[in-house]
Order: structure tokens, then sequence, then C-alpha cells
């Protein structure tokens, strides 16, 4: 038996023989893998299979994992957007910050106990050291003995950036209650309640819990103070004291002995110390918030030290070696200009006069912040170099030789100073000496700064006034109109202001007769349109008065986009609109693209032709003939304007009260709309360049009853309007030409 077993085994081994390194192969890599991953996971209980689940067990999803299911109330939700197709089309309205819309919740609240004797000063001084640092921050009048749980007292002075950064390390979902915790009288070390002096923290989660149990100890606990109020409720409902250190946070505070300087504390506790207390009146909060303020900067500075000699040290093993380590360290390097167009160019100024001025003036007065601005970087020179030479040297400033400066996007404001110096050695010699030195003033953080709430939903109401000599320009503007906002819906809406001739339209025909037929057309062929049209007779029409007979047709909420003939409003130009006006707040007046005269500013020739060179960029472009057309924003003219009627009515009443009879008059003939609220309204007015009211060339009737101002900035914007210096040069050239022939 054992001759036939052994062959049959023999000629089995022969069959597998081929296979046999596989085999083994694979078993010695699954035997590793197995290895490998008992080391990893150790003998403990396997996390993913209490996770997923049991084998052999129901697949539950809803299982105990090893997360806390709690962490679901703060996990954001994202709504999809769902669009019912037998519903006609709603543009989607969308929140002003992502966080909104996604539901996220702030990670701080701040709750302050004052009272109405200190709601005036300590309330105030804490609403200026820490209001800007927390995202909320309520405050909770009534006597000092008010059984109300609050975060803090108006006599606490908090650290609100070391504060929030405490709160950012610690976890949301568990029941906190942190502070200074104090003993109460007669009971044991683990009964302890958080110091209101000094301030606390208390988790949502336990807020919670907590809620029920509110009503029950007003009844129950007696107590003067609200801080001992609220530990003896939660140790008697939930068992939980206050606590000073949580999942390796540390709550540090400080009391301030009575009448202590600041300046003169320089302990571990109060230097690394939240929040201080007691803090008796404001002028002592100010200085606290003076010296803690200044320890932060030297920190800061110590760490942009420490930062630079790291990006120092780790630049040698880069690509391009101590070459590529950019000024100053850790700041992104100059812009660099893709053409010639894109070169930024620097301002040149003295101590006394700038040579790049708004109006276009080749000299003006250096003065306002801009004067603040250089004598700033001017001592920060001189105290720089006097810190870098000191003892040996020391530098006095006679006067600045020349200066520069230019802003670039990436970086910052940059300096090139051209300093006279006087240097004295450390014997008493004195000599004059010429230095160049290079500043830069970088970009800080960038911060949303605090505006009302708009929307893109607000009806836009356009206003155009029309003259009998601009009703054959009125065609024009209705057909684009139809095309950029009848067309796409946009919510918007017309009315035309047809100002007759004292002798016009008497008898004889309608000069408006094409542009009421136009605007029924345009009716009929946009079903739910309504073009409204007024008639008005003036013999010389002025802005505010015509605005005046549009106010009164329309309630005050109203949206007024003040436009004109030659405007062509898009859609991104009445979202902008929207957003720039604010009720109460601002008025947004759009300063349009002028082309020039076609005569003076022939068109260019294509990108690639011959003899074409590289022009620059414009926003008006021609379609018909593929290339950009010349042109220049027009910040002379104000025409036109996005305000509320509101805003509009009490600028208006603020005029009549404080102008009357004659001098009313003459101040509704020379003034614009834009003037009306410069000088008569206490809104922010807004001016910027808006690319997308682009105008075809057309000069601009100045009346002579315009003041003296608005008639020189009419003439000036026609004149500016022809074309530009090449051009004007050119024709010139060409004029003087042909005379001489």
């Amino acid at each position: 038996m054992s001759g036939p077993a052994t062959m049959r085994l023999s000629s089995l081994l022969a069959l597998l023989r081929p296979a046999l390194p596989l085999i083994l192969g694979l078993s010695l890599g699954c035997s590793l893998s197995l290895l490998r991953v008992s080391w990893i996971q150790g003998e403990g209980e396997d996390s993913c299979v209490e996770a997923v689940g049991k084998p052999g067990g129901p697949q539950n999803p809803d299982s105990k994992t090893g997360l806390d299911q709690s962490d679901e109330d703060f996990k954001p939700r994202i709504v999809p957007y769902y669009r019912d197709p037998n519903k006609p089309y709603k543009k989607v309205l969308r929140t002003r910050y992502i966080q909104t819309e996604l539901g996220s919740r702030e990670r701080l609240l701040v709750a302050v106990l004052t009272s109405r004797a200190t709601l005036s000063t300590l309330a105030v001084a804490v609403n200026r050291t820490a209001a800007h640092h927390f995202p909320r921050l309520l405050y909770f009048t009534g006597q000092r003995g008010a059984r109300a749980p609050a975060g803090m007292q108006d006599d606490t002075y908090v650290q609100a950036s070391r504060l929030a950064a405490l709160a950012g390390h610690l976890s949301i979902n568990q029941d906190l209650y942190l502070g200074r915790a104090e003993e109460f009288i007669g009971a044991g070390e683990q009964a302890r309640y958080c110091h209101g002096g000094f301030g606390y923290l208390l988790s949502r989660s336990l807020l919670l819990r907590l809620r029920p149990h509110l009503d029950g100890c007003r009844g129950d606990i007696l107590s003067a103070r609200p801080d001992e109020w609220l530990g003896r409720c939660l140790i008697d409902t939930l068992g939980i004291g206050c606590v000073s250190q949580h999942q390796g946070q540390q709550y540090r505070s400080f009391e301030l002995a009575k009448n202590r300087d600041p300046e003169k504390e320089g302990s571990s506790a109060f230097l690394s110390a939240f929040t201080v207390h007691p803090v008796s009146e404001g002028t002592l909060m100010y200085r606290l918030h003076k010296r803690f303020s200044a320890l932060e900067l030297e920190r800061a500075y110590n760490e942009i030290e420490q930062l630079q000699a790291q990006i120092r040290n780790l630049t040698v093993l880069t690509p391009e070696g101590e070459a590529g380590l950019s000024w100053p360290v850790g700041l992104p390097a100059p812009f660099t200009p893709h053409s010639r167009f894109e070169v930024l160019g620097w301002d040149y100024f003295t101590e006394q006069h700038t040579f790049a001025c708004t109006d276009g003036a080749p000299k003006c007065p250096l003065q306002g912040a801009s004067r603040a601005d250089v004598g700033d970087a001017v001592d920060t020179a001189l105290e720089q170099l006097n810190r870098r030479y000191q003892p040996r040297l020391r530098f006095q400033k006679q006067r600045l030789l020349n200066g520069y400066r230019r802003f670039d996007p990436a970086r910052g404001m940059e300096y090139t100073l051209d300093l006279l110096l006087e240097a004295v050695t450390q014997r008493g010699h004195r000599r004059s000496l010429a230095r160049r030195v290079s500043l830069l003033r970088p970009l800080s953080r960038v911060e949303i700064l605090p505006m009302p709430y708009v929307t893109e939903a607000t009806r836009v109401q356009l206003v155009l006034p029309l003259l009998v000599a601009e009703a054959p320009a009125a065609l024009a503007f209705l057909e684009a109109f139809a095309a950029s906002v009848l067309e796409p819906r946009e919510h918007a809406l017309l009315t035309l202001l047809l100002v007759y001739g004292p002798r016009e339209g008497r008898g004889g025909p309608d000069p408006f007769l094409g542009v009421k037929a136009a605007a029924a057309e345009l009716e009929r062929r946009y079903p739910g349109a309504r073009l409204a049209w007024l008639a008005v007779r003036a013999e010389a029409p002025s802005q505010v008065r015509l605005m005046d007979v549009i106010s009164k047709k329309h309630p005050v909420d109203t949206l007024f986009f003040l436009t004109t003939v030659w405007t062509r409003p898009g859609s991104e130009v009445l979202n902008r609109c929207r957003m720039n006006a604010i009720s109460g707040w601002q008025a947004f007046f759009p300063v349009h693209f002028q082309e020039f005269n076609p005569i003076l500013s022939p068109q260019r020739s294509p990108p690639g032709g011959p003899g074409a060179g590289p022009d620059p960029p414009s926003p008006g472009v021609d379609p018909s003939r593929g290339a950009p057309v010349g042109g220049r924003f027009d910040r002379q003219a104000s025409a036109e304007g996005c305000f509320y009627n509101a805003d509009y009515l009490a600028a208006r009443a603020r005029l009549a009260s404080e102008l009357a009879g004659q001098e009313e008059e003459e101040a509704l003939e020379g003034l614009e709309v834009m003037d009306v609220f410069l000088r008569f309204s206490g809104l922010h007015l807004f001016r910027a360049v808006e690319p997308g009211l682009v105008q075809k060339f057309s000069l601009r009737d100045c009346s002579p009853r315009l003041s003296e101002e608005l008639y020189h900035r009419c003439r000036l914007s026609n004149l500016e309007g022809l074309g530009g210096r090449t051009q004007l040069a050119m024709a010139l050239f060409e004029q003087e030409q042909a005379n001489s022939t």
C-alpha cells in the first residue's frame, strides 16, 4: 500500500512543483500582513469592527461609534437646490456669507453682566477693548445681585485674543464649566464654583442640560452673588463643578491689587493672564489694554524674527539659493510685470508736495493722511538706522531730499527715501551725509468691514430724463434696455421723463412720438413689462428739479438708478447698483467709460496687423470692428447715480431748511443730484469706476445756469473726452501741416 501511495504523492508534487513558489509567496505575504496589523492595532478591540458592526450581527448604521453623536448638531447642513420644472424660473436668492447658508454657529458668545451705574463707564471700556475680537458680545443690565448666568462682569479686563484662542482649542460637544475655581463656604473640595469676577466658560451642551432646571434653582437657591448661585445650581442639578483646567488648557487669571500700576506688573501670572480683576474705573481698563497690547505686539515681533531666521536657514536648500530670498524675509516677492502696461509706476514726493495728483495737476500740496503716512515712514527709517548703528553713530534728520512710493498689490506700500542726515560719533564729531533707504508697509490681515446687509433681489427703478434733442438717441437706448434687462428678466423697471420746451408739442407734431411708440412696442413684445413715461414742461430743466418730479411718484423705499440716454446698463451694473447703494448709509455714483471722438481717435487695426503694437486694454469693445475702442473713465461727469428715495427726500428736506427763497432757487438750478448728497446729506458718497457703463462719444450740453464748479467740470469733460494725448498731438500736427501748405 505504501508503494502506490508514495507514487501518487510523488506525481502530485510533480504537478504542483511549478506553482509551489507562488503558493509559498502568497502564504508568506498574508502572514506578514496579519502580523503587521496586529502590531499596529495592539491587543485591544478593533475600532473598525465596532464602527461597522460585529461579524454576524446586524449592520446598523446608527449603532454607537467611536465619535460622539452630539457632533451631529454642529455639522453643516447643506440643503440641496431643487427646481420644479412646472414652475416658472426664479432667480435663487443667495445669502451674504457662506457660513449662513451652511448653518455654521459662532465659536464664542460673550455675555457681560453690568449695571445702570457702570453702563456708561466700565461697560463702554469693555466694549472698546474687547468687542472687535468677539463675534457676539451681549450686555445684561440689572442689579449686581441679579440671578442670571453671565460670562464675565464689566469690572473684568479680558485679553480677548488669548481667550478666543483658548476657546478654539476646546471641544464644543462636552460639558464644560471652566474658570477660576473657588470653594463654597462650609462645602467640600469637590463643590466649587467659578468666580464671576474673573470670568468663566460654559459650553452649549451644558447650558442645554441646565435649561430645564433654571426655574427650580430660582426658587430653591438663595444667594446674593450670581456666580455662586450658578455654581450651586450646576452642582445640585447636574453634579458638575468648576474646573480650572480642561483638555490640557489652563484658565489663567490675575487678581490686581488696589492702586497697583499695570506698567509695573511683571510677574508671570500677570503676563500670561486671560482676565484681570478687579478693574475699578474705565481709565484703568484702558491702561491694562495698552500694556497687554504692547506685550502681544512684542510677542508677534519675536515670532516674526524667529520665522525669518528659519526661512533664511531653509533658503540655502532651495534651487535658487540665497538669490531667491526676497526682502523683507517672509513677505511675497515684488510684483513681476508681464508687459510694459503692467509696470507699477513710482510717485515722486517731497515733505511739502506730491507730484502725483488725483486731479491731473503736476504738483499739489502733501496733506492729510498722505502727509502723515510719509512722516511715519521717515521717522521709522531714522529709528531703524539708529537701532542698527548705535552706539557708534547717532543720526539726526536734516531734511528729505527725494521720496518715491508705489503700491504693490502683492506686498503693500513701498518707499524709497533719500535722506540728508547728520551723523554724530561717540566723540561728538558731526558730519552731514546722504543715504538712500527702502521701506515697506506690508498689507495686514484682510478684515470685513461692518456694513448694513443688502441683497441682490431689490428692484431697481431706472429713471431716464429725455430732452427733445435726445429723442433720436432714445430708440437705441430702448433696444439696449430690452436686450440687457427685459430679455433676461432682470428685476428692474424704467420710467421715461419726457422734458418738453415752452413751445414744443403745442399745436405741432409731438417730438417724442417715436419714443412713445417704441416703448409701447416693447410692452407688447415682452408681456408683463411696463415702461412708464411722464411729461413735464421746463424752459431750463435742472437735474434736481426733474428728480423732484420722479421722487413724488414712487414710494420712499424705491431704489433709483438715475441714468442718461447714452448709458447701457446691464445685469452686472444693476447688481453693483443694488450692492453699493445702501439705504440710510451710502449713495453710489459710478464713473462711466467715455469713448473718444472717432474722428480724432480712429479705429485701431486688429491685433497682429502690419505695424501693430501692443495697445493698452480698455473696457470699450466694438464687436463689429473686432478691436478695442479708445477712451477714458470720465471722472468729471456725475449724471448716473444709485440711491434710495428716502435718502434723497432727507437730503432735499435739509436743503430746503438750510436755504430759503432766492438762494434755494439758485441752488436748484446750479446743483446736480450728486452735489445735493455731497452737501446736504450725512450719507457716505461712494464713487468708483464702472467698466460695465460704456458710452459712445457725445458732447454734453453745459448749461450756463450751472454753478461755476459744475460748469467747469462739464467743459473739462468735453475737452478731455475728445481723445488721448497722442491723438490730439497728431491732430494738431496735421492741422499745422495743412496750414503751412
